[in-house]
């Protein structure tokens, strides 16, 4: 009887010559499901690449959790602590945690002829993790600061607003228990992160010159950032680690601070939470459209075939069975619009990330294109959700079917 049934439906949805009152519904019901399964896939993908870049480039200028002297206030001039090797490398070897590195910074003030720029020094020992500046500089090198001691790194940002090209000199004034002090730098590079809270304000340099400058020892720093191997486990790390600094406050005599990524930028991650907030709205207005579209057209459908409904009641068929050739249908008809769907969807994601085609303010958004994050298992749970709401949709408008009557739709016009 199943065969019957599928091969009516069948019929009716690959026949070549369509009822003209058909035809458009059907159609609009296809480009429903494929234009709200095509958005679903943008809107998510958009999303989750959206916060995946911004979290990347908030890790990159400032680490999964910092560990801060608990007297330092809450400005770059900050208190030391000690943070000797054999620190780093307890903290490196908790579950978890991918890189340690020390932190150092002195605020100052860069001045030229023409114009001033307030910055913040950040300096750069042997554990730093390169791989962040590498992939944003624009122009020059990182220079090897054990040898080259006065080289800096500018952003885009400050090497544009003080007329500061690669190789320039500079002069950066710091101010220390009211005494002014003055050091001369040269740019040996430029990185533009389109981070505007890190370009605006950093500039990178050694990290004896940043010890120099705050009259610490050696093996005094400013804190320790630490880095992840994966970012959401932070919760679990987070607490592993406030468990080992206590444990080292008793041997070094520190009072630590300890600030994960949403403590640190609490306003930015508030705005990416909003943002699933927009993505659900698009997900549960693109399901009610489509969900529309469909009953739509499987109503016109069911009306335009009441005549061959009476005829397939007068030969014996049950209302079920009449029910399942149009349920079958409506298979046909969501396979459809999800093939088209998922072709569109997933071709603008792949031409987005090749070529880059949709451009952004990158001084706004963070970043210059629009980021769309290709995940597998996204895509299929978006398409299993379509697909099941689609099969629970297509129960409203079959059961119009039981209340035909073959003698009425016989003569129906």
């Amino acid at each position: 009887m199943k065969q019957f049934e599928y091969f009516i439906a069948k019929r009716l949805f690959f026949q070549k010559e369509r009822q003209k009152k058909a035809g458009p519904a059907v159609k609009i019901a296809v480009i429903g499901i494929s234009v709200g399964l095509a958005v679903m896939l943008i809107a998510v993908s958009v999303v989750l690449g959206f916060k995946e870049e911004v979290r990347a480039k908030i890790v990159g200028v400032s680490a999964h959790i910092q560990v801060s002297s608990y007297y330092s206030n809450n400005t770059y001039e900050m208190s030391p602590i000690q943070t000797p090797d054999t620190v780093l490398d307890q903290l490196e070897a908790l579950p978890g945690i991918r890189h340690v590195q020390r932190m150092y910074t002195k605020t100052g003030m860069i001045k030229t002829d023409e114009n001033f720029q307030a910055i913040v020094c950040k300096g750069i020992d042997d554990r730093f993790d390169m791989d962040f500046l590498r992939h944003y500089l624009v122009a020059g090198q990182i220079p090897d600061f054990s040898t080259s001691p006065t080289g800096v790194l500018l952003s885009e940002y400050i090497s544009k607003q003080l007329n500061l090209p690669l190789g320039a000199s500079l002069l950066v004034y710091f101010v220390r228990d009211d005494a002014v002090s003055v050091r001369k730098f040269e740019v040996a590079g430029i990185y533009n992160t389109y981070f505007t809270q890190f370009d605006q304000h950093f500039v990178l340099t050694s990290a004896q010159t940043v010890q120099a400058l705050n009259r610490w020892q050696p093996q005094e720093s400013a804190g320790l950032e630490l880095f992840l191997e994966d970012g959401a486990r932070l919760d679990p790390v987070e607490d592993a680690v406030y468990e080992k600094m206590e444990a080292l406050s008793e041997i070094y005599d520190d009072i630590y601070y300890i600030r994960n990524l949403n403590d640190l930028y609490p306003d930015l991650f508030g705005w990416l939470a909003l943002l699933d907030m927009n993505v659900l709205l698009i997900l549960l207005l693109m399901v009610f459209v489509s969900g529309f579209n469909i009953i739509s057209g499987l109503l016109i459908l069911i009306l335009e075939r009441t005549n061959m409904i009476g005829v397939l009641k007068a030969l014996g068929a049950s209302n079920q069975s009449v029910r399942t050739i149009f349920r079958y249908y409506a298979l046909f008809l969501i396979g459809k619009g999800m093939l088209w769907g998922n072709l569109i969807g997933l071709s603008v994601l792949l031409l987005q990330n090749l070529f880059h085609l949709l451009k952004l303010d990158p001084n706004v958004y963070y970043v210059d294109a629009v980021p769309m994050d290709f995940r597998l298992l996204y895509i299929l749970a978006i398409n299993l959700g379509t697909f099941l709401v689609a099969l629970f949709v297509i129960l409203i408008p079959s059961t119009l079917v039981a209340r035909i009557h073959p003698v009425r739709a016989i003569r129906f016009e």
